[in-house]
């Protein structure tokens, strides 16, 4: 599972499926939205069918240009223990 931080509002699910399937197969892309208003939060998550598809798409598109944003990719697991 990958982190997707700094997205662009412009993101959907689609798009980020679209961003990530040129590198690998794509299971499944979540935005984090606000509970409230249902707005993005500007990040997310996408699962990789394998982890090295997951290790070639953080290294093709992290710090890369998503509409004008630089995005973060990571390994889900590090983004949580980077919280800690």
């Amino acid at each position: 599972m990958l982190f997707v931080n700094n997205l662009p509002i412009s993101a959907t699910e689609d798009s980020l499926v679209t961003k990530f399937e040129r590198f690998g197969t794509v299971v499944s892309a979540k935005l984090n939205r606000d509970s409230a208003t249902g707005h993005s939060k500007r990040s997310g998550f996408v699962e990789m069918k394998t982890s090295a598809e997951a290790q070639i798409a953080i290294n093709g598109l992290n710090l890369a240009d998503y509409d004008g944003r630089l995005i973060s990719v990571y390994r889900a697991v590090a983004a949580a223990a980077a919280r800690h």
